[in-house]
């Protein structure tokens, strides 16, 4: 397994590898999302524009097989920044872990926490004082809910992650066996650097 920074030529290369993995993991509990490659590529091309942003890929051999984004919270400042308006924080000091994602079979082994290690070392390396990230708001009888379903809560709190109280974003995208778009609830985790 290699982690790998994806940059310039190396992320247009991956890029759709990066918007088909996030599709294939988001379909997955508690995203469910129905996602498509158009809105994908749109979506990281952001990532691609922001010379401070970061993407880091997983490779086992030439597979892509998790990816690690993460950007200045100004970056989507325009959707975050009613969500921090009460925390009294400046958006200029904080690092928005966007996403996690890794194949199934990859998992438990340690990569997630690198992960992190790469996004908070940027974050830090960017001068930033905190990083946050959202994770999505399920109902717990939610028909879709796996019944062996573990939240990574514990996970999050061992690195010094805590929900924000209050700080909720809202977004829509398309659940898994809808047609349209519906509202969903994300709640920001953060700590401090």
């Amino acid at each position: 397994m290699e982690l790998r920074r994806l940059r310039g030529e190396a992320l247009d290369a991956a890029l759709d590898d990066v918007a088909a993995l996030r599709i294939a993991v988001f379909r997955d509990w508690p995203y469910i999302y129905d996602g498509s490659l158009d809105y994908e590529r749109r979506y990281l091309e952001s990532y691609r524009q922001s010379e401070a942003a970061l993407v880091v890929g997983a490779f086992d051999g030439a597979r892509l097989v998790g990816a690690a984004t993460g950007t200045p919270l100004e970056d989507h400042a325009a959707d975050f920044a009613a969500p921090f308006e009460a925390t009294g924080l400046d958006l200029g000091t904080v690092f928005y872990c966007a996403e996690s994602v890794l194949l199934p079979e990859y998992r438990g082994q340690g990569l997630g926490h690198l992960f992190f290690d790469h996004r908070e070392a940027h974050a830090r390396a960017l001068g930033r004082s905190h990083a946050v990230f959202c994770s999505v708001i399920r109902p717990d009888r939610h028909p879709l809910r796996p019944a062996d379903y573990r939240p990574l809560d514990g996970f999050w709190r061992k690195r010094g992650y805590a929900p924000l109280p209050g700080v909720i974003a809202r977004f829509d995208w398309t659940d898994l066996g809808e047609t349209c778009q519906t509202g969903k609830d994300l709640q920001f985790w953060g700590r401090q650097l």
